[in-house]
């Protein structure tokens, strides 16, 4: 067989390379769509404008398909916003997953930064927001997170603890709580700390009736906690309990940002969260109140520790990106104004 030598004519191979490009679905009102294609031509990363006019029927207006570089998304979503194009129309944002464009490359050659380093706030919202609501699939998947814990205690198995940790679903409503202290989105917070306040109760007092129906069975001896040496660290909270949940939040936010779900599923196998809870509740049941303190301790540090590493990392975050001047949003906010007269 033969080689390949050389790329087909009109390919030119550089798109072998997948720029991170995102693509935005702007619907604006006539009145303002000049200003957006300017906003969209001039915006440093563009690397494809389409306008199709009248494009849009509810509301009435034009319908703008954008390509531009990941790290200039952020920029030019605080220029749309601006504008209130959220009040007045759509912003609409999506990954392709390839792009074969040379024009693409060169956007994101110029545009500053790296797209994997870049914060796309109303994205990281919006999906903080959708795993910290309160639903019967988040109860679910902590109630059987935590009887699985239990059973890894009971039986001393630290496969089945591990294996809560990575069924566990609590980082979601961690993180919404991190983003809604640093961006002020105090709905968000609240839904969050209601997913929390109300799973991990429903999740314990859940295995603490199991584990006291089982007695009964005789599946477990009373003495259960004394010869289960593998669920030890789970009531013995110290520095290190700390520091991992520090490590775990800090990387957990961080891919979140990324896009990185393999690397959030190692933050959940990392923190002791559920197997704490799931210790409360048979620790309780079984009489052991010291050691059931001592987990519920180990509880409230991780996730105390979570959430302050998530926030650590937001902030960095935004004191390192570049925001919007004040004096270039009022500009573009009289603009818009002028133009709908």
């Amino acid at each position: 067989m033969g080689t390949i030598e050389s790329a087909p004519r009109g390919f030119s191979g550089v798109g072998l390379e997948n720029p991170v490009i995102v693509q935005m679905r702007i619907c604006v009102p006539a009145e303002l769509t000049t200003l957006v294609a300017d906003l969209c031509q001039q915006q440093a990363g563009t690397a494809e404008v389409a306008l199709h006019t009248g494009a849009s029927i509810l509301p009435k207006g034009d319908v703008f398909v954008v390509h531009v570089a990941r790290e200039s998304v952020e920029e030019l979503m605080e220029k749309l916003r601006a504008l209130k194009i959220e009040s007045l129309g759509s912003v609409a944002l999506t990954a392709p997953d390839l792009v074969l464009s040379d024009r693409a490359d060169r956007a994101e050659e110029t545009a500053p930064g790296e797209g994997a380093d870049t914060v796309i706030w109303d994205e990281v919202s919006r999906q903080t927001g959708e795993e910290s609501r309160l639903s019967w699939t988040f109860l679910s998947f902590l109630v059987l997170a935590t009887l699985l814990a239990a059973i890894g205690i009971v039986t001393d198995s630290t496969i089945a603890i591990v294996g809560a940790m990575a069924v566990g679903p609590e980082f979601g409503p961690l993180a919404a709580l991190a983003v809604a202290v640093v961006r002020g989105n105090w709905s968000l917070g609240g839904r969050a700390a209601l997913a929390l306040g109300v799973g991990f109760p429903i999740a314990m007092l859940s295995t603490a009736l199991i584990t006291w129906l089982a007695l009964p069975a005789d599946l477990f001896p009373r003495d259960v906690l004394d010869r289960a040496p593998a669920a030890e660290f789970i009531y013995h909270p110290g520095p290190f309990s700390l520091i991992v949940a520090v490590l775990a939040g800090a990387a957990g936010m961080l891919s979140v940002i990324s896009g990185r779900s393999a690397a959030l599923i190692g933050v959940f196998i990392s923190v002791t969260t559920v197997p704490a809870a799931g210790f409360v509740a048979v620790a309780l049941v079984l009489g052991e109140f010291s050691k059931a303190a001592g987990s519920a301790l180990q509880l409230l540090v991780n996730l105390g520790g979570i959430v302050a590493a998530a926030v650590a990392v937001l902030y960095f975050y935004r004191l390192v990106t570049k925001r919007l001047p004040d004096g270039v949003a009022l500009r573009l906010r009289g603009q818009a104004i002028r133009a709908r007269r």
